[in-house]
Formats: C-alpha cells, sequence, structure tokens
C-alpha cells in the first residue's frame, strides 16, 4: 500500500475541521419541501461530498493564530468552502470544462441537469455572503463588511471568475511562466488568500503578521496548482477523483509543458518550503499550516 503523504497530525487536524464544517454546513442548507426542493438538493450535493475542506482548514487554522472563537471561523469557513463548491459545479459544466466526475462521482449537472447546477451554482455563491453578512460571523461590523469586500475580490472578475476567463482561452493563448501563474493566481490563489487572510481580518490584525500570511497564501497557491498540473500528467483518475490528461488533451500550456515534469516537482517543493518560512513570525503556532504546504506537493488527488 501507498503510504499517505498526509501526516499524522495534519491528517487528524483536517478530519476535525472536515466533521464541523459538515455539520455547520448541514445547518447552514436545510432542506427543503416545497417546489424550490431541487436545488437545495443540489445546493448541498454539491458540498457535503467531502473534499479535502483545504481552504475551510486555512480559515480555521489562521483564525486561530488571533484567538479568534472557532464558532465565528466555522462560519467564515462553511463561506468560502460554498465558493469554492459554486465554481466546481460551475466549472464542470458542459459550457465550461464538461466534465462528468468530480471526487469519484458524478458531478452535480449530471447528478441532477444543467439548468439546476447552474440554479444551484449561483444559490452557493450568494448563500456565502449571507453567512459573512449576518453578526453572527463576527460582532464588528467593520470586520464583517471588510470580509464580504476580500471575498468578493477574490471570486469575482479580478480573481478567480477573471482567472476562469483567461483558462477558457488558454488553449488558443501564447502564455509563458508569467502568463500561467497570474492566470493561476487569479483562478486558484485568490480563494487561497483569503482563507488565510480572513483569520487576520477576523482578529484586526495589520502589519507584518498579515502580510506574512498572504506571502504564505501566495506560494501556498502556486505549489497547490503546480501538483495540479502534475497530477494532470502522471494521476490516476479514480484516486484523482477526476478526469486527467485534459490539459494536454486541449494543448493548454501549464507549468509542466513549460518546465517540464522534473521542473516543475521542484519548484513546487521550493514553493512549500517558501511558503513555511512565512509562518515564521507564528512560531510553532503555524505548524499546522506548514503541514498543509508540504502535504498539498505531495497529495495524490
Amino acid at each position: 500500500m501507498t503510504k499517505s503523504p498526509l501526516s499524522s497530525r495534519l491528517a487528524d487536524a483536517l478530519s476535525v475541521t472536515s466533521q464541523a464544517v459538515n455539520t455547520e454546513l448541514d445547518r447552514l442548507l436545510p432542506v427543503s419541501d416545497g417546489p424550490d426542493a431541487r436545488v437545495h438538493e443540489a445546493m448541498r450535493y454539491a458540498t457535503l461530498d467531502g473534499g479535502k475542506r483545504l481552504r475551510p482548514f486555512l480559515v480555521m487554522q489562521s483564525a486561530s493564530l488571533f484567538n479568534v472563537s472557532e464558532s465565528a471561523a466555522l462560519r467564515v469557513a462553511c463561506a468560502i468552502e460554498m465558493v469554492h463548491c459554486y465554481s466546481l459545479v460551475h466549472d464542470d459544466l458542459p459550457c465550461m470544462d464538461d466534465d462528468d466526475l468530480r471526487r469519484g462521482r458524478p458531478t452535480c449537472h449530471r447528478a441532477f441537469d444543467e439548468s439546476t447546477a447552474l440554479l444551484a451554482g449561483d444559490a452557493l455563491l450568494t448563500k456565502a455572503f449571507e453567512v459573512l453578512a449576518n453578526p453572527a460571523t463576527h460582532s464588528d461590523p467593520t470586520v464583517r463588511c471588510d470580509l464580504v469586500a476580500e471575498l468578493a475580490h477574490a471570486s469575482g472578475g479580478q480573481g478567480m471568475v477573471g482567472g476562469q476567463m483567461i483558462d477558457l482561452q488558454a488553449e488558443n493563448l501564447d502564455l509563458d511562466v508569467a502568463g500561467i501563474t497570474r492566470l493561476q493566481q487569479m483562478k486558484t490563489g485568490r480563494l487561497f488568500s483569503f482563507s488565510c487572510e480572513a483569520g487576520a481580518v477576523m482578529g484586526k490584525a495589520h502589519g507584518e503578521l498579515h502580510l506574512a500570511l498572504r506571502n504564505y497564501a501566495h506560494d501556498l497557491g502556486l505549489a497547490f496548482q503546480i501538483a495540479d498540473d502534475i497530477l494532470d500528467v502522471e494521476g490516476d483518475a479514480v484516486e484523482v477523483g477526476k478526469k486527467v490528461g485534459k490539459d494536454a488533451d486541449a494543448g493548454k500550456a501549464t507549468f509542466v509543458s513549460l518546465l517540464g515534469l522534473e521542473r516543475a516537482r521542484s519548484q513546487a517543493a521550493l514553493l512549500a518550503e517558501q511558503a513555511c518560512r512565512h509562518l515564521d513570525p507564528f512560531g510553532e503556532k503555524g505548524d499546522l499550516m506548514r503541514d498543509v504546504a508540504r502535504y498539498v506537493v505531495q497529495r495524490r488527488s
């Protein structure tokens, strides 16, 4: 049996966070017995099926660095997971990546239908902002407004959506490493940045400590994406939980196609260790976030 890249410490912590997030998502996304029941079922299908929960975990860990209450951090963790899951639902649609498999089971539009999947994604996105704006998330309205503004920026046209637009055109663009880096910083990196910086926002931290988390997130996001590109080349579809080899089939430039497999692997490892060093101001309190950085470049799914 292949050894898991997860340390036992990180595996245990991820499991605890995943269970807490699942419980809270189940509460925040109730079932319905009305004529709108189908879209609620699709929302739950898209969010309650597990996944790594890395973004919620990073929210919880960054919040713990500033002694933010667990209940507040959990709501923000669920909000970022709703946005992440909405993006997966929309990315999988026939008009986007046209995927049939996500997290090892049928994509939302295959399990339901395209119209329902589209609406479920829309509803998850808007629900995330409803959660952030609620006083239960933070007693300070300025902090709530900052969280809403930061997540809107991370997920909108200058963030994830803009990155997806570039990605849709990537096979017809002559992108170099700088271009791929910008694409991935927008499409993937912005949500990681929000997740890592959310704790500083909730804890009203400024200056060096907030910047340290921003820099950590920058390197973590790039390391994560390079690892994704590697998995698309040499991963197993069953283990990865989705179709592999799509980028090569589409003729898209990736970190692997531009750097080569071994150089890409080395670059991902370098970025992971660089991310860890950004956490030096937090001492041992940042150990689990360091574990995440090392895990993302070794994962197989």
